[in-house]
């Protein structure tokens, strides 16, 4: 079989769509696959105008949208043993879920919290049990409202409240494990819970400091252990989880400026890093960036940095910011990318366009520039350097792994771990903790 590399590089583009509303295309979902197959045939596509499309994802056809959002969406997944149930969150405080096999219905169930909560993450657990949603800043302080997906009434399983203290931008559950979630927010940090341990003080195994507004968290590695962090200002950090029982330092890899990392043919660099995917099949983490004109340049992600892989031809493509993707291994394997010039496309190994054209650009001045939000740091939130080779005095209200971290103060350092401490000098509030079996 022709390896991942090779259809990478082999690339072109296959399918287009160019809708008629001018919105920008924000987050892409891909449908599992029914038992035995490796992905469905639904695409899920979250829009600026607050709509979700569906689309075949072979032809890219529009199979229809969901109306109900009234205001930005901040996410779209499709769940995992239930692929014709899609999810996703928004700013008007809801999560909803939707029916894939019927375009235009209102949607079969919708979770809130707080009447002021806004969201600005989402995730749904491997066991489709668990349903959490990262809001906004509010009163300083931001949550993690967590639900259970098979409740009639919608029941609110609990509440964090004192992990992170900035907007929370992803909700990242692991792949395989049900129990294991990773968090990430404008504040800098990465949180990694166990929610099998109940309350949040109890279920914190591990923050990891990017030092800028987190902007991706995927998990990634052979044994989905490791987790990397893409941050708005465009930094790269790759944390080894496996080692929390070692006294090795979690970060693999980390910069703070990953643009210039991978020399371009011809010269240059990248203007931004789209995302990263793991890819399970072919063993290899996949991060995608781009220019401002809207190419795209495929990398790989390991412990040295990151290396190009391929730049698919790009006189067709792109007019504009390419803000999501995703790899379908099925098959011989397939490119979907979306972005700010409202285009769907579809890139295959040697695909040939049908129908060639290419749209003008919708905007005069990308937005990628705007996209950085500046990274806040708490004056009271202390985290502890995991790659310091000083191991200064325990600080008495964490209870640190091993003895191998020292107490960071440095804005400049990356890749912290405290394990079992709740944010420092955050208010005296306990959570209401997962002490449910889920």
């Amino acid at each position: 079989m022709e390896g991942v590399e090779e259809k990478l590089k082999s690339l072109s583009i296959a399918r287009r769509l160019q809708p008629q509303d001018p919105a920008y295309l924000l987050d892409v979902s891909l449908q599992p696959g029914a038992a035995g197959t490796s992905s469905g045939d639904v695409l899920a596509v979250s829009c600026s105008n607050h709509r979700l499309h569906l689309h075949n994802k072979e032809t890219l056809s529009p199979l229809g949208e969901f109306r109900g959002h009234t205001a930005p969406i901040c996410g779209v997944t499709f769940a995992h043993a239930s692929p014709d149930l899609l999810f996703s969150g928004s700013a008007d405080g809801t999560v909803r879920a939707w029916d894939a096999r019927r375009p235009g219905s209102q949607a079969v169930q919708e979770f809130r919290g707080d009447p002021a909560h806004r969201f600005s993450g989402v995730g749904v657990n491997a066991a489709d049990v668990v349903v959490c949603a990262g809001t906004e800043q509010l009163d300083e302080e931001s949550f993690l409202v967590f639900w259970d997906a098979r409740a009639a009434g919608k029941a609110l399983l609990g509440v964090y409240s004192e992990s992170h203290s900035d907007d929370v931008t992803q909700v990242s559950f692991h792949p395989r494990d049900k129990d294991r979630l990773a968090t990430g927010a404008t504040d800098g940090l990465v949180n990694v819970f166990d929610l099998r341990r109940g309350g949040e003080e109890d279920a914190l195994l591990a923050t990891c400091n990017s030092g800028s507004s987190a902007g991706a968290v995927r998990w990634a590695g052979p044994g989905l252990d490791r987790l990397l962090c893409l941050t708005d200002s465009d930094g790269l950090h790759l944390w080894d989880l496996g080692r929390l029982d070692t006294e090795e330092p979690l970060a693999l890899y980390s910069t703070p400026d990953a643009r210039t990392l991978t020399p371009l043919e011809g010269g240059g660099s990248v203007d931004y890093l789209v995302g990263g995917q793991w890819l399970e099949g072919a063993q290899r983490l996949l991060v995608v960036g781009g220019t401002s004109e809207g190419a795209i340049h495929l990398m790989e992600c390991t412990e040295r940095g990151l290396e190009l892989l391929s730049s698919p031809p790009q006189g067709a493509g792109h007019t504009a910011v390419v803000r999501c993707f995703l790899w379908d291994e099925a098959g011989e394997g397939a490119l979907v990318t979306a972005g700010e010039d409202a285009q769907l496309l579809l890139w295959k190994p040697g695909g040939e366009e049908l129908a060639p054209g290419r749209q003008a650009t919708m905007k005069s001045t990308s937005s990628w520039k705007l996209q950085a939000r500046p990274h806040k740091q708490s004056g009271n939130h202390t985290v502890l350097n995991c790659w310091a080779a000083a191991l200064p005095p325990t600080p008495a209200h964490a209870t640190v792994h091993k003895g191998f971290c020292s107490q960071q103060t440095s804005h400049e350092s990356r890749g912290t771990l405290v394990k079992g401490a709740g944010r420092p000098g955050a208010k005296s509030r306990q959570g209401l903790g997962l002490r449910q079996q889920v």
